[in-house]
């Protein structure tokens, strides 16, 4: 994968900021009953047919069938329930966290959260302005959040290049570049890896697989140095 030239740069990022700002919302949120229309939105618009970036990687396009699968199958009741118990099983417990959801954990032997990762996002999020919703009871490094920031700046990208803030646009796929080897990269893959080990639904699963190959594709096109 090359980087985009100028005037691809708006529909990558549009592409970024869908994609990265679905899967925020997917693995910060408890699939309970107040997400069910959020749910039956994705399966009702075919959001898995197509991918809107890094369609070319290997983990998108299998991520996409596993998730076509599950959008096929409908969302019953009972599917729902899977959701619900596979989210449950997968990073809550109630015997262990299996796969956990904040960066610190991983750097931590005794699988901590509010450490030094977690000051170091909120860190980021403040120089944009940002902070976490519930700040101080959910740590600011959760995937979904990080996810989310990714998106973000994306649109603000987006944003620049439509005012012509060639200067601006630029200082912002720098930021993108250096939050994402600073944090995202540095255990997302890790992540990923555990969700595709003790998930059991094609809907996780899946989600797992773009995320690690819409990571690879950010790592391929955002520019290196200052």
């Amino acid at each position: 994968m090359t980087t985009p030239t100028t005037l691809d740069w708006t529909e990558t990022l549009t592409g970024e900021m869908l994609l990265f700002g679905l899967l925020g919302h997917a693995f910060q949120n408890y699939p309970a009953a107040e997400e069910r229309p959020w749910l039956q939105t994705l399966v009702d618009e075919e959001m898995f047919e197509e991918a809107p970036f890094a369609a070319s990687q290997p983990d998108v396009i299998e991520g996409l069938r596993l998730l076509q699968e599950w959008s096929r199958a409908g969302l019953s009741d009972s599917a729902c329930e899977d959701l619900q118990s596979d989210y449950t099983h997968t990073f809550i417990g109630p015997d262990k966290v299996r796969v956990a959801l904040w960066e610190s954990v991983y750097f931590s032997k005794e699988r901590l959260t509010f450490q030094e990762q977690t000051l170091g996002v909120r860190g980021w999020y403040r120089r944009f302005g940002l902070q976490a919703e519930r700040i101080y009871h959910e740590p600011d490094d959760h995937i979904g959040l990080e996810l989310a920031f990714l998106a973000l700046l994306a649109q603000r990208g987006i944003s620049a290049l439509e005012r012509g803030e060639q200067d601006e646009f630029n200082q912002l796929l720098r930021a993108q570049r250096e939050f994402f080897d600073q944090h995202p990269n540095q255990w997302a893959t890790t992540f990923c890896e555990g969700v595709l080990e003790h998930a059991r639904t094609p809907f996780y699963k899946g989600l797992a697989l773009l995320t690690r190959g819409a990571l690879i594709e950010l790592a391929e096109i955002l520019p290196n140095g200052r």
